[in-house]
């Protein structure tokens, strides 16, 4: 008993000694991979030394000779501070993921080899012209620069992978763009959706599900059946990105106002993308100086170009159209080799793909395109054919002549808004709603991308591939599409809302979300009573009631608890005004309550099953509590009842995790943003390290989003927000306000790691002046 007892003594000091052991390698690996503040380094082909300041955030100022200089800087910071976030992208996008990470890369790699975006972008690459191909040429030096100068010291996840990264290639940072566009446009999930759904629901209730345009005689084609096994199989084997959480998953806010609604009679521009909130960000501060070139905003790691900012004569913001550029084909087969086309039988054209799986064997994929695009099907696990048919998609990303690099490298160097469109027309995919200010008080909003004209259908259900009645025949011409230039009213604002109307000759989408975020901008741009300024249009951007709570609580509260502590969360909402504050107690009970308000519908409608269900909150609760009383219950009125159980079961869930008294119950401690690490969240135990956590308030429906997880073992956590803000006063543009989250280094141990977190949280901002208020550090690049 004693020799027991003493070795297990010895095991436990010797488990102890091993945690210890790793703990210092660990910390020894991120301390030798930690970037100085101050440097000299070489770059090959520089035509003379690059001067960088950097501010006590990280941010750096940088000067060049040549524009070509600045944009090889540019990739040595970026791979400085993020370059396994960069490689990680370009793995992800070109299906080689797995060959870093082992097989939880394979569900990304299947569908990026499926879709064969590297080959595309070295397609893209070839066509560009000289000066884009040496821009992204200068670039890829200033990355390689730093990788041959670190080796596997290039960013800490390489000495615990123990890999050194490869070098960068101008494709690479094309993949950046390829990767944006499937992650902004998601039609086709919702399609195949849709097409499950319509094994158990008939097409009326499934088109109920969905925000849905209401013009007359729209036309709905039928579609063959196939195993719901299948698409079951199909559906889980796509790449989900934002997990959980509501959809419209990417969303953003912009608005412009000039002339006689602006303090100086110039234009003024706020925008603020929103993705999802992760460490590192997706954004990299900067201002960039060099002959003919001024450049301050975000930029993407991974890209030379501003993504976001002004260049001292314009500045410009994105917001997401949601515009419908998939369509899922039904092809039906004639064998396991050939499909009908309304010319007969074709064959696929087949590839074989080979993914490297570090730690495994390699996986092999057959892929199969029709003429409208490659065979989803392929993607699932189970080998064999589905009887009789297979379902293939069709993506305008896809197409050949991407020149979004193109239009971005000349937007940074238009100067003015004439230049700026022009720039725009090349802009391929994703189309974007793109709000342009210039320095003359010029504003816009201008919807550049490829936008497909189908033969026939709405592009929102599954069509046959066989006859060609609902062929893509075509892109709409830049001509064709929306343009809103120089209003009357002086004044532009879009939040993802609809933007052209039923009649619009260009059918754009059948999916517009909600208005809310919009009808809040515009209320608070009207209730300024005076001209505006930086400080207001930054104001309206913490904006957090919302107007999506106000439109739903006064139907809900129809639904009253008999009493306990389901009646004191009522009483609590019926004094509410909708403000998603974090210290209070009604943004808890009234997003616990839509929650469990939607699974009752759900269950009751399709049962657990509800991968299309998850896409719809605000807008499809608002459709059954005004005129869609059917989806609670045969009675006339079967809502009410509905509502009093889900808010009964939702006070329940809330007591047992905040405790009896629902007026002690804070948003902000559910509410909270963690930020989690790309890499280390998916490590037990060790995530909560690498994060930020923040309580946070608002929603996804507040002007300041704050995108609701309504899964998971984190109910009610913020997933999706503010990537970035910015604010422009095109009168003064070294003035404008810019601020990212968590920080600017993706290095753990970087002090800017997540100092921009609190700035961010509080709704504050740094400027990009030509000098740094403090100096943090100096760079200097030369010639190698």
């Amino acid at each position: 008993m004693r020799t027991a007892l003493r070795w297990s003594r010895r095991l436990a000091v010797a488990l102890v000694l091993l945690l210890v052991l790793v703990a210092v390698a660990v910390a020894l690996a991120f301390r030798v991979t930690l970037p100085p503040s101050s440097n000299n380094a070489a770059i090959p082909g520089l035509s003379a030394p690059v001067e960088i300041t950097l501010d006590a955030r990280g941010i750096p100022w940088v000067r060049a000779g040549s524009a070509e200089d600045a944009w090889a800087a540019l990739g040595w910071l970026h791979a400085r501070d993020r370059l396994f976030q960069m490689d990680v992208m370009r793995r992800g996008a070109a299906g080689r993921l797995s060959a870093l990470i082992g097989a939880q890369g394979l569900r990304l790699d299947r569908f990026s080899r499926l879709l064969g975006l590297e080959a595309k972008a070295e397609r893209d690459l070839a066509d560009l012209p000289a000066e884009t191909r040496a821009a992204l040429a200068a670039y890829a030096r200033g990355v390689n620069a730093w990788i041959e100068q670190r080796g596997m010291r290039a960013a800490p996840e390489y000495l615990l992978l123990a890999n050194r990264p490869e070098p960068w290639r101008e494709t690479d940072s094309l993949l950046w763009g390829k990767a944006m566009a499937l992650f902004l446009t998601g039609n086709m999930r919702t399609e195949l959706a849709r097409l499950r759904l319509s094994t158990v629901l008939p097409r009326e209730r499934i088109d109920e599900l969905w925000p849905h345009d209401t013009s007359p005689h729209r036309p709905i084609a039928a579609a063959p059946s196939l195993a719901s096994e299948h698409i079951d199989r199909v559906i889980a084997a796509l790449p989900v990105f934002g997990e959980d959480a509501p959809l419209p998953s990417t969303a953003s806010n912009s608005w412009a106002v000039t002339g006689p609604e602006s303090v100086t009679g110039n234009a003024l521009l706020a925008n603020d993308p929103h993705l999802a909130l992760v460490t590192p960000t997706q954004w990299h501060l900067a201002r960039v100086e060099a002959p003919g070139l001024t450049l301050a905003g975000a930029f993407a790691p991974g890209v030379p170009f501003l993504m976001l900012g002004h260049n001292g004569h314009v500045a410009w913001g994105f917001t997401t159209t949601h515009s419908d550029t998939q369509d899922v084909f039904i092809e039906r087969l004639v064998d396991e080799d050939h499909y009908l086309t309304p010319d007969g039988p074709r064959p696929f054209e087949t590839r074989e793909e080979i993914i490297e799986v570090r730690f495994g064997e390699p996986v092999r994929l057959r892929v199969r395109e029709t003429r409208n695009g490659p065979v989803i099907s392929d993607l699932d696990p189970i080998p064999g054919t589905p009887e009789g048919h297979v379902l293939a998609v069709a993506m305008a990303m896809l197409a050949p002549g991407d020149a979004a690099a193109v239009a971005m490298h000349r937007l940074n160097r238009a100067r003015d808004f004439a230049e700026a469109e022009d720039a725009a027309r090349l802009i391929a995919a994703p189309q974007q709603n793109l709000m342009i200010a210039d320095s003359t008080g010029r504003i816009g909003m201008l919807v550049p991308g490829r936008v497909p004209i189908r033969r026939a259908g709405d592009g929102s259900f599954p069509v046959p591939g066989w006859d060609g009645s609902h062929d893509w025949i075509g892109f709409a011409p830049y001509e064709a599409l929306p343009r809103f230039v120089d209003p009357p009213t002086h004044r532009l604002v879009n939040a993802n809302n609809r933007i052209v109307p039923d009649d619009f000759p260009v059918w754009l989408t059948r999916d517009w979300w909600g208005d809310f975020r919009y009808r809040r901008i515009v209320a608070r741009l009207d209730a300024h009573n005076a001209p505006h300024d930086a400080a207001s249009l930054a104001a309206i951007q913490l904006d957090i009631v919302s107007e999506a709570a106000r439109d739903l609580l006064p139907r809900m509260l129809r639904g009253e608890p008999a009493g306990g502590m389901a009646a004191r969360a009522h009483a609590l909402l019926a004094r509410w005004d909708g403000t998603m504050a974090a210290d209070r107690p009604e943004p808890l009970i009234y997003t616990a309550w839509i929650r469990a308000f939607g699974r009752a519908l759900a269950e009751r409608a399709f049962g657990p099953e509800a991968e299309a269900f998850r896409e719809t909150v605000a807008e499809f609760l608002l459709f059954v509590l005004t005129r869609g009383g059917h989806w609670c219950g045969d009675a006339n009125d079967a809502c009410p009842a509905v509502l009093a159980r889900a808010l009964e079961e939702a006070v329940a869930d809330l007591a047992a995790r905040y405790g009896p008294d629902p007026a002690a119950w804070r948003w902000g401690e559910a509410h909270r943003v963690r930020f989690p690490h790309l890499l280390f969240q998916f490590v037990p135990g060790i995530g909560p390290w690498f994060g930020t956590e923040l309580p946070t308030p608002g929603d996804g429906y507040t002007v300041l989003r704050a995108g609701v997880r309504m899964g998971g073992p984190r109910p009610f956590e913020n997933v999706h927000g503010a990537s970035f803000r910015g604010v422009y006063d095109l009168a003064d543009l070294d003035a404008s306000r810019f601020v990212i989250a968590p920080g600017q280094s993706g290095h753990p141990l970087s002090a800017h790691y997540r100092d921009l977190a609190p700035l961010w949280l509080a709704g504050g901002h740094v400027t990009l002046s030509p000098q740094p208020e403090t100096i943090g550090g100096t760079i200097t690049l030369r010639p190698e």
